[in-house]
């Protein structure tokens, strides 16, 4: 069945869509073959979830679009399987807060590189970093520790979207702002977090650029939203969602 093929009324189009672009990726050499069973994993979350936006994630996306438009050198980190799935969602975000984007990869080949920047250009990207992987994150000596030193080397809010949980902790140790998107609230990468998102991806990156098209002329409001944001308190709600079995 193909992207394509899949009907509107299927009541698993959105997941099987989702499998098709991770499938997609791995044929035009964007995503790995581990990003299968990342994408499987986190579908099994998303499923417990509801395959729903849970309001204390609706918060968290408020508040990661407050952090976005507040920073002042604001990245988004990319990886094979957030290329295959969003890679509009991730330029329409990037130009909605003034945020980098930047390529960093656990599985990295210059031919992988290479095809993700072109991906993310054909899809509206003026500038992809991570090329130049002229630092490197402390502790981190993985291909996942390479970076721009002009990206998220010199970034204040970086977001870091699916889990990736050493680099979110090395992150952290450098004093980042770190927003995380990721279905397991059990991950290390959300319990690093400053701003746990436990939402779809899909779902996830176009809510937050809503958020900042909307709050991008009140500057008035930003302080506010990342004061009121409970971190905690997400991460525990989404616990309960997932452990409470009530699917919608």
């Amino acid at each position: 069945m193909s992207h394509t093929a899949v009907p509107d009324d299927h009541p698993r189009s959105a997941s099987l869509r989702t499998r098709h672009r991770i499938e997609a990726g791995i044929d035009a050499g964007i995503t790995s073959r581990q990003g299968l069973i990342a994408e499987g994993r986190g579908e099994a979350f998303d499923y417990l979830i509801g395959e729903r936006t849970i309001e204390s994630a609706a918060a968290a996306e408020r508040a990661a679009a407050a952090h976005l438009l507040r920073a002042e050198s604001p990245v988004v980190s990319v990886n094979g399987n957030v290329a295959a799935l969003a890679p509009e969602a991730v330029v329409d975000l990037a130009d909605a807060t003034g945020a980098a984007i930047e390529v960093n990869l656990f599985n990295r080949t210059e031919a992988r590189m290479d095809a993700i920047a072109d991906h993310l250009r054909d899809h509206g990207a003026s500038e992809v970093k991570g090329l130049t992987a002229d630092a490197r994150i402390p502790g981190l000596s993985h291909e996942r520790g390479k970076v721009d030193a002009d990206g998220i080397h010199a970034a204040d809010v970086v977001l870091v979207p699916l889990e990736d949980g050493d680099r979110a902790a090395a992150l952290a140790e450098m004093g980042k702002t770190e927003i995380v998107v990721d279905l397991n609230p059990l991950s290390r990468s959300p319990q690093a977090a400053a701003v746990p998102v436990v939402d779809n991806l899909v779902r996830a990156l176009p809510a937050i650029t809503e958020h900042a098209r909307d709050l991008r002329d009140r500057p008035e409001e930003w302080d506010a939203i990342i004061e009121g944001f409970d971190r905690e308190a997400a991460l525990a709600d989404a616990e309960r969602a997932i452990r409470s079995g009530q699917l919608e």
